[in-house]
C-alpha cells in the first residue's frame, strides 16, 4: 500500500489532538487531576471515538481530556516530543503538526508564548532523537472568537521564524472566516503559509471564503468542494490541495461511509490531494492503517495511491530544495 522508494508525509496531524490515553492518564496522575475514570481502561473510550459522533463538535469533546492535564510548560514540552515518537512508530518521514496555543493553554491559564516556545523545543528534539523531520503550523481556535484568536496569534508572531503556516480550526459553521481576515493578514505578513480547515461541517461557500478571504492555498478535509464543479476546476487550476482525512470524515459524521471519502473525485478532477490521520491519538488510527483503508475501502489503484503520496511532498511547506532532500532520502 505505502510505497517505500516515496517518503510517507502527514500534512495534517494536530499535535493537541494525538496525546496518547496512556500519556493522559500519567499526566493526570502526576498533576493530581482527577478524570471521569478510575482507570486507564475507562479513559480510553472516553479520549477515542468508538465509531462515529453526531457532528463535528460531538468529535471535538474527545479532544478536551488531552488538554486539560496540560498542568505546566513542561507537560506541553512532553506531548510534542511525544508526537514525534509516534510519527516515528507509524514510519513517517515528514510530518507537520498543528497546534492551538490557546486550545492548550486554557484549563491551567499558561501564558500561551511560553506553550509555543514549549511545542517548538520538544518537536525540535524529537526530531534530533528520532530523524523525522517536521514543521510547525499554529491553530487559531475559532470557536473562541476572534478577541481570543487574536490574542493566539500574537503568541505565534512571538516565534513568528519557527513556525511555517497559519491555520483555522474549530466550530466552522458558527465562526465564519469573514470574522477572521485581519489575522489572517497578519499571518501571511509574517511569510507564513496558510491552510484552513473549511467543507468539513459547512458547504463550498467556506471553501471559496477560505480561498478569498484569508488567502489558503491548501484545504482542511474539503469535503464539500466535490458539490461545486466550478471550486475543483479553480483549486486544480491554482494547484490548492486538500489534507483528506477519510476516518476522522466518517467519525465527526461528515460522510456517511468511510468509502464515501470524496478523494477519488478530487483526483479525477486533477485536485492535489495528500492522506492524513487529523487527530490518530482521539480516532484511535495511524497512517498505515488510513494508507489500507484508500486502498481497500475507498477502493483507490496502486498509481493513485503513488500519487496521493508524492501529493504529500508536493503540497508539503517546505522550500523545492527541501522537498528534493527529502525525496532523494528515500530513493537511495
Amino acid at each position: 500500500m505505502i510505497n517505500t522508494d516515496l517518503p510517507l508525509v502527514d500534512l495534517h496531524r494536530h499535535l493537541d489532538g494525538n496525546i496518547l490515553p496512556e500519556t493522559i492518564w500519567r499526566l493526570a496522575n502526576k498533576n493530581g487531576i482527577e478524570l471521569p475514570a478510575s482507570s486507564l481502561e475507562e479513559l480510553i473510550p472516553l479520549t477515542q471515538i468508538q465509531d462515529q459522533t453526531s457532528d463535528l463538535l460531538a468529535f471535538l469533546q474527545k479532544l478536551d481530556y488531552g488538554v486539560s492535564v496540560l498542568a505546566n510548560i513542561d507537560d506541553c514540552y512532553t506531548v510534542a516530543y511525544e508526537n514525534m515518537l509516534d510519527a516515528k512508530r507509524q514510519g513517517i518521514d515528514y510530518v507537520e503538526l498543528r497546534f492551538s496555543p490557546y486550545y492548550m493553554a486554557m484549563n491551567h491559564n499558561l501564558n500561551m508564548a511560553d506553550v509555543v516556545a514549549a511545542v517548538i523545543d520538544g518537536v525540535r528534539t524529537g526530531e534530533k532523537d528520532t530523524g523525522v523531520k517536521a514543521n510547525l503550523i499554529g491553530i487559531l481556535s475559532r470557536t473562541f472568537g476572534a478577541e481570543t484568536c487574536m490574542a493566539e496569534l500574537e503568541s505565534l508572531l512571538v516565534h513568528k521564524d519557527k513556525i511555517v503556516a497559519l491555520d483555522l480550526a474549530g466550530d466552522e459553521i458558527n465562526f465564519p472566516a469573514v470574522q477572521y481576515q485581519e489575522h489572517f493578514k497578519k499571518g501571511r505578513d509574517a511569510g507564513w503559509n496558510i491552510t484552513v480547515h473549511a467543507g468539513e461541517a459547512d458547504g463550498p461557500q467556506s471553501i471559496w471564503n477560505a480561498i478569498e478571504m484569508l488567502g489558503a492555498t491548501r484545504i482542511g478535509h474539503g469535503v464539500a468542494a466535490t458539490q461545486d464543479p466550478k471550486l475543483m476546476e479553480y483549486m486544480a487550476k491554482n494547484n490548492i490541495s486538500v489534507e483528506s482525512c477519510p476516518t476522522s470524515n466518517y467519525q465527526t459524521a461528515t460522510i456517511k461511509a468511510v468509502k464515501d471519502s470524496p478523494m477519488p473525485i478530487f483526483l479525477n478532477n486533477e485536485i492535489v490531494v495528500s492522506l492524513n490521520t487529523d487527530d490518530p491519538a482521539v480516532s484511535n488510527i495511524d497512517l498505515p492503517h488510513e494508507y489500507d483503508v484508500a486502498k481497500n475501502v475507498i477502493g483507490l489503484s496502486d498509481a493513485q495511491l503513488r500519487q496521493v503520496q508524492e501529493n504529500g511532498v508536493k503540497a508539503a511547506f517546505l522550500s523545492e530544495a527541501e522537498k528534493q532532500r527529502l525525496l532523494a532520502s528515500k530513493a537511495q
